[in-house]
């Protein structure tokens, strides 16, 4: 029984040993990463976050490319105006897949009209608004706007959301300062301009 107990200790330090050295491994190859994996790093990122495919965001640089202000801050600026941040911003989606969900079935109009495009791009004192289809359904108003009102999360600045929670106003354009996650766009920049 003593030698099998041994045994088992022994091989639980082995593997506890292993696994140190595979995570100080990994740890060194992440330290390692190449100026090119650093940019791919870094667009992957932001990709994700406004849950975006390679071709639609190669579209966003390239519009942001051609306008007069810095690239960085009006792809960033771009990113933050498309509709379905903008719903998600709003507190009418728990996240943007939900938003671009929310979206593509109709239940958001823009200046009461219907949008049914998530990459659609707001503008100055646009009014985003929940359908009235969707706004008297008291299921949704409980599980999806009720809930997220509920939590201290407020809106950027640069919208305003109205105190029933059915619509919100643009106010401005969003600035870099308007992220709050920390974003390096040179990266990007850089593996675009290759």
């Amino acid at each position: 029984m003593e030698k099998v107990s041994r045994k088992s200790k022994q091989g639980a330090e082995k593997s506890k040993h292993g696994a140190e050295s595979k995570n100080q491994q990994q740890g060194a190859r992440q330290k390692k990463l190449s100026e090119y994996g650093r940019q791919l790093e870094e667009k992957q990122k932001v990709k994700r976050m406004y849950g975006m495919r390679e071709r639609q965001f190669h579209r966003f640089f390239e519009e942001a490319a051609r306008s007069q202000e810095a690239t960085g801050d009006y792809l960033l600026s771009l990113l933050e105006r498309r509709l379905d941040n903008v719903v998600y911003r709003l507190k009418f989606a728990s996240s943007r897949t939900q938003a671009r969900q929310i979206i593509v079935h109709g239940h958001i109009t823009v200046n009461k009209k219907r949008v049914s495009s998530p990459s659609f791009i707001v503008s100055l004192n646009d009014v985003i608004a929940l359908s009235e289809p969707i706004s008297r359904r008291e299921s949704f108003m409980e599980a999806v706007v009720a809930k997220r009102m509920k939590k201290a999360i407020k809106p950027p600045e640069w919208l305003e959301l109205d105190k029933d929670g059915t619509h919100g106003t643009v106010l401005r354009y969003p600035v870099r300062s308007d992220i709050k996650v920390p974003i390096e766009d040179h990266y990007i920049i850089e593996l675009y301009s290759k």
